[in-house]
C-alpha cells in the first residue's frame, strides 16, 4: 500500500477546511524509517486526550480504526491507510450509532489524528497491481499519528504528570480537612468558651468553594486558605496546653475518678434520693436568648442561673414540654414519642446519627441521668446544623453539668424561645 503525497479533497458534499489541507501537509513530512507500537500511541492518546479536546467516544472510533491496521507496528512501508466500511467500523466500535460515528470521525480529522483520502467515487478499498500486488488504497490515512507520536507522547507525560499533582493537592486537602475536623472537636471539647463556630465557618467556606473539577491551580489557594485555619486552631490549644502543663495528668485523673462516683450530688431526676436543701425556685425566665444563637451560645446565655440550679432541687422536665421543644426528635421514633422509655430509645438513634460516641453518651447519662441526657440530645439535635461537633459539645455541656454549672431546664426554655414559641406546657400521656 501507498500513501501517495498528492493533496486529496473530499468526496460529495464535504468542504475542504484549512485544517485538513494543514494535515495532509503534516503527513508528508512521514519519515520513512519512522515506527511506533500502534497501542502503545493509543495509549499515550487517551493520556492527552483533554487536551486534544478528544471524548472518549471517539477514542473508541480511533481504537476500532486501528484494528483495522493489520500490523503492530505503524510504519511506512506497511502503508498507513485502513479502508473498513462504515458497517465493519460500527461493529468494532461497540454498535454505535451511524451517525455517532460519522460524528466521531469528524472529531479525530478535526484534531489533526487522522484524514480522509477518498476515492474517485467516495468508496473506501484497496487497488491491486495486475500482478496481484498492494497498490495504491482509500479510506483514513494514519500518517498524521506516526509524524506526531513524538508530540503525543511529550503531552501523555504531561498530563500523568498533572494528574500525579493534582492527586497531592487532593490527598494534602483531605488532611487538612480532617486535622481541622479533629482539631475544632478537640476545641469544643478543651476550650468550649471560645466561638469554633467561626473557624468552622471559615472552613467550610473554604471547602464549599472546591469543585470536583478543580485543577491543581484552582487548589492551592484553598490549601494556602486550610493551613491558615489549622495554624490558628493549633495557637489556641497549644496556649491551652501550655497553660495546664503542670496540672494536665492530675486533672485527667480527678475526672474520671469523679465520674465514676454514682454518690455526687447533682441536679435530681424524678425519684432520686439524697436530694439538696430545697431554696427558693430560679426565674426560668430571665435569661434571654436570641432565636438566631446556636446551642453554645444558649448555654453560656443561660449560665446567671445555672449556678441556681446545680445546687437545689428541680422540678420534672414535663414529656409534653420536650416535645414542643424538640419536635425532631420525633421522627427517629418508632411509634412516636408517648413516655420516657419512647424519647431514650429515640435518643440512643439519635446519638448515632450524630457521630456522638458511646461513652460520651453513656457518661453524660451518668451525671444528668438518662432522661435528661435524652432531652440535651434532642436540644442538640434542633440546632445540629449550627454544631461543628455534637459529641465534643456534650461532654462539654456533661463536664458543666458536674462542676453544677448546667442544667437542662434553661437549656430547653432557651430552646422554646429560639423557635419563637410560646411555653405551652403538654401534659403528658
Amino acid at each position: 500500500m501507498q500513501t501517495g503525497h498528492a493533496v486529496t479533497t473530499p468526496f460529495g458534499r464535504r468542504s475542504l477546511s484549512l485544517g485538513m489541507l494543514a494535515t495532509q501537509a503534516l503527513a508528508q513530512d512521514v519519515d520513512c524509517e519512522a515506527s511506533i507500537d500502534k497501542w502503545k500511541l493509543f495509549r499515550n492518546l487517551c493520556e492527552a486526550r483533554q487536551s486534544l479536546g478528544l471524548s472518549d467516544r471517539a477514542l473508541i472510533v480511533l481504537n476500532a480504526l486501528l484494528t483495522f491496521y493489520p500490523q503492530t507496528e505503524l510504519k511506512e512501508e506497511h502503508g498507513l491507510v485502513v479502508f473498513p466500511s462504515n458497517a465493519q467500523l460500527s461493529l468494532r466500535a461497540h454498535g454505535m450509532a451511524p451517525a455517532t460515528l460519522r460524528r466521531h470521525l469528524s472529531a479525530l480529522i478535526e484534531a489533526q489524528l487522522i484524514f480522509r483520502k477518498d476515492s474517485p467515487n467516495g468508496k473506501r478499498y484497496l487497488r491491486k497491481t495486475r500482478a496481484g500486488e498492494n497498490g495504491e488504497a482509500f479510506g483514513f490515512s494514519l500518517a498524521p499519528l506516526l509524524v506526531r507520536s513524538t508530540e503525543l507522547e511529550a503531552l501523555a507525560n504531561q498530563a500523568k504528570t498533572e494528574r500525579w499533582q493534582l492527586k497531592l493537592l487532593k490527598e494534602r486537602i483531605t488532611l487538612l480537612r480532617r486535622n481541622i475536623v479533629k482539631l475544632v472537636e478537640l476545641g469544643m471539647e478543651e476550650l468550649p468558651h471560645l466561638d469554633w463556630n467561626s473557624h468552622y465557618g471559615r472552613f467550610r467556606m473554604v471547602i464549599e468553594g472546591i469543585s470536583r473539577r478543580s485543577t491543581a491551580p484552582d487548589l492551592e489557594p484553598a490549601i494556602d486558605g486550610l493551613e491558615c485555619i489549622e495554624t490558628e486552631i493549633l495557637s489556641l490549644l497549644e496556649n491551652k496546653v501550655n497553660s495546664r502543663r503542670t496540672s494536665a495528668n492530675e486533672s485527667h485523673f480527678e475526672r474520671h475518678k469523679h465520674n465514676s462516683n454514682t454518690q455526687h450530688k447533682l441536679e435530681s431526676e424524678p425519684g432520686q434520693e439524697n436530694r439538696p436543701e430545697e431554696k427558693s425556685e430560679p426565674d426560668w425566665r430571665s435569661a434571654e436568648i436570641n432565636a438566631g444563637e446556636n446551642l453554645p451560645a444558649i448555654a453560656a446565655a443561660s449560665e446567671r442561673v445555672n449556678a441556681q440550679i446545680a445546687a437545689q432541687d428541680v422540678k420534672p422536665i414535663p414529656l409534653g414540654l420536650v416535645r414542643q421543644a424538640c419536635p425532631e426528635i420525633e421522627a427517629y421514633a418508632t411509634n412516636g414519642i408517648t413516655n420516657w422509655s419512647d424519647l431514650m430509645r429515640a435518643a440512643v438513634v439519635v446519638r448515632s446519627m450524630l457521630g456522638v460516641s458511646p461513652s460520651a453518651y453513656e457518661e453524660a447519662c451518668d451525671i444528668l441521668g438518662q432522661e435528661n441526657a435524652a432531652v440535651v440530645v434532642a436540644c442538640i439535635l434542633e440546632r445540629a446544623a449550627q454544631i461543628t461537633s455534637a459529641g465534643g459539645y456534650l461532654r462539654s455541656l456533661t463536664d458543666r453539668a458536674f462542676k453544677g454549672e448546667f442544667s437542662v431546664w434553661p437549656m430547653l426554655l432557651a430552646q422554646l424561645r429560639a423557635q419563637g414559641t410560646h411555653l405551652n406546657l403538654v401534659p403528658d400521656r
